[in-house]
């Protein structure tokens, strides 16, 4: 049965390039079991993962999936959903968890909004938003993830005292950001100087967007709000 579709709103096209045999035997052979269950209903979050996971985290748009398979890898007793619309990014990652033989990542192939309701309050210990789409244009910035009703289920989702991390080399977008954030009456931003912005998570392994932004003299900024 497939995911019902949410009007995309926050994301551009679902497909690139063809897909090669390969991948395209992965996504059928092992994208559907390592797909969160369909329906309307909230998730029980620790039933998805073998074992007792510690702690359960989300990335929201994971590209081809490398910072997602390197936590994973980095904390194999937590449980890591990663969310990722666009065929492609989700077709690498499958490939590199099946290689790895990871059993802590599920995968959502659709609209991050449809699963951030399925979510159940303060299921989470932390979520993830890195170098999501900056939609530059004034007409296209109603589609930027950020908004106040993302926020707000963030924060649902997210424990008392667990984090979500931001990054972009986007300027306008990181301010953007900021804003909602200092509306919100669920999240502190604690930074207390430019280094706390403008390094690196701990452990950080890049990204290939990030290399991108760089080489093409973009500076990005990394920020890490905590629930209140």
């Amino acid at each position: 049965m497939k995911t019902p579709h949410v009007a995309g709103r926050f994301f551009g096209r679902a497909k690139g390039k063809t897909l090669r045999k390969e991948q395209s035997a992965l996504m059928q052979a092992v994208l559907p079991r390592l797909k969160l269950p369909v329906g309307e209903g909230p998730l029980d979050v620790p039933s998805l993962f073998p074992g007792r996971p510690t702690e359960f985290r989300l990335e929201i748009g994971f590209g081809g999936g490398e910072h997602l398979v390197h936590r994973a890898q980095e904390n194999p007793s937590a449980g890591f959903i990663g969310c990722e619309p666009f065929v492609n990014g989700m077709a690498k990652a499958v490939m590199e968890i099946d290689r790895l033989g990871l059993t802590n990542i599920r995968l959502h192939d659709n609209d991050a909004l449809y699963l951030l309701r399925r979510l159940p309050p303060a299921s989470l210990d932390a979520v993830d938003l890195l170098y999501a789409d900056p939609w530059p244009k004034r007409r296209q910035r109603k589609r930027r993830f950020v908004n106040a009703e993302t926020v707000a289920l963030m924060a649902r989702a997210v424990k008392p005292g667990g984090i979500w991390r931001f990054a972009s080399d986007i300027d306008d977008y990181v301010g953007w950001t900021l804003m909602r954030v200092m509306d919100s009456p669920d999240w502190l931003w604690p930074a207390l100087g430019a280094d706390q912005w403008c390094t690196p998570y701990p452990t950080w392994p890049g990204t290939r967007y990030e290399a991108k932004a760089m080489s093409e003299g973009r500076v990005p900024s990394y920020l890490t709000f905590v629930r209140r």
